[in-house]
C-alpha cells in the first residue's frame, strides 16, 4: 500500500493499516517501516505520518528531520510542524475512509 502513496501526499499509520486489511494495527505499520532494511529504498516510507498530521519522532535518532526535509522537497508543507491533511492526504480509490 505504501508503493501506492504519489509524491507530495502522505498517508496515516491508521490508514495504511485499514488498507492493509488490519484496522487498529497502526503501530504494527510503523514496527513494519523501522524495520526495513535501507536497501529497500523503494518503499516511500517517508509519506507515512501519523493521525495528527506531523512526522513522528525516532528515539535516539534525527530521522524525522530527514523524513520532512524529504517530503518538503515533495512539496508537502509544514505548518507548525503538522502536515495539512486535508490538502496532502492520499485517497485510495475505493479504500476505506481515512483514519
Amino acid at each position: 500500500m505504501i508503493a501506492r502513496i504519489p509524491a507530495g501526499r502522505v498517508a496515516t499509520y491508521g490508514q495504511i493499516a485499514a488498507l492493509a486489511g488490519f484496522p487498529r494495527h497502526a503501530r504494527q505499520v510503523g514496527y513494519a517501516l523501522a524495520a526495513l532494511p535501507e536497501s529497500r529504498s523503494d518503499i516511500p516510507w517517508q509519506r507515512v505520518i501519523n493521525v495528527k498530521g506531523e512526522v513522528s519522532p525516532r528515539a535516539h535518532s534525527s530521522m524525522h528531520r530527514f523524513q520532512q526535509d524529504l517530503l518538503e522537497h515533495e512539496g508537502v508543507t509544514f505548518v507548525n510542524g503538522r502536515v495539512d491533511l486535508k490538502r496532502f492526504r492520499w485517497q485510495e480509490v475505493g479504500g476505506p475512509h481515512p483514519t
